[in-house]
C-alpha cells in the first residue's frame, strides 16, 4: 500500500497572520455576510460594483478599511461607505389584497386572523404593515421591512392620500356628502376629504372619498 503525499500546510513554518475583529473569511458555524452581498443588500450597488468600492478602501467595517474581496462580516458589525452607516437586511415589498375577517397587525392577543397568517413562512424577514386596515375593509395593503417607506406613507406631515370605495347600508344623500366635503369634526381634529363623490352615479349607496388623516377606522367614523 503506498501512502500518499500530504501537500504541506500552507500556515508551516509561518507566523500567523493577525486579523482583524470582525473579520473573517473562513467558514464557521456563526451567520456571516460576504461584505459585497451585504452592502448590496443596503441597497448601496450590485455586488460587482460593491467589490470596486472595496479594491478602492471605500468601505470601513468597525473602523478599519477593508481592501480584501472574500471578506466576511457579521451582523453585528458596522459597515461605513462614507458618513453612511449600512443595514445589510435585504428589503422586501408585498402587496397583498387584505381580505375580509384579518386584523392588521402583528400578532392579537385575541388570537385572531392577522395578515401575517396570509404570508405563511413565505418570508423570513419580519414584515410589518403600513397602515391599517379594519378587520372587515378588503382592499390594498403594503408590508415591508423598510422603516423609512413606512415613515414616508404613514406619517401626517407627509400627507399621503388614501383612496376608498365605500359600500353603505342606505343611499347617501347629497346633503350628507356636502357636509363630509366641508369637513367634520372627529377625535378632536377637523377632517376634510381631498375627494368625495358617488362612486356610481345611478347607485347612491356607493361613494368614492380620499383622504390623509391617518385616525383609527376613519372611514366608518366619517359615515
Amino acid at each position: 500500500m503506498r501512502n500518499k503525499k500530504r501537500a504541506p500546510s500552507k500556515s508551516f513554518g509561518q507566523k500567523p497572520r493577525p486579523r482583524s475583529r470582525g473579520l473573517r473569511k473562513t467558514q464557521d458555524t456563526e451567520p456571516q455576510i460576504r461584505l459585497n452581498k451585504y452592502i448590496a443588500n443596503a441597497g448601496i450597488c450590485s455586488r460587482r460594483e460593491a467589490d470596486v468600492l472595496i479594491r478602492k478602501g471605500a468601505i470601513r467595517v468597525n473602523g478599519q478599511v477593508v481592501t480584501e474581496l472574500g471578506t466576511k462580516v457579521m451582523p453585528g458589525d458596522k459597515v461605513t461607505y462614507g458618513e453612511k452607516t449600512l443595514n445589510h437586511e435585504k428589503k422586501i415589498y408585498v402587496l397583498l389584497n387584505k381580505p375580509k375577517d384579518y386584523i392588521s397587525t402583528v400578532d392579537d392577543p385575541r388570537e385572531r386572523k392577522t395578515v401575517l397568517d396570509l404570508l405563511g413562512k413565505t418570508f423570513k424577514e419580519r414584515l410589518y404593515p403600513v397602515g391599517r386596515l379594519d378587520r372587515n375593509t378588503t382592499g390594498v395593503l403594503l408590508l415591508t421591512n423598510d422603516g423609512n417607506l413606512t415613515k414616508r406613507l404613514t406619517h401626517p406631515s407627509h400627507r399621503v392620500k388614501k383612496m376608498y370605495h365605500v359600500h353603505l347600508d342606505k343611499a347617501l344623500k347629497k346633503g350628507d356628502m356636502l357636509r363630509i366635503a366641508q369637513g367634520l369634526e372627529l377625535g378632536g381634529e377637523k377632517v376634510i376629504p381631498d375627494q368625495i363623490a358617488y362612486a356610481n352615479p345611478d347607485n347612491k349607496k356607493e361613494a368614492g372619498i380620499e383622504l390623509h388623516s391617518g385616525q383609527n377606522r376613519i372611514v366608518r367614523r366619517v359615515f
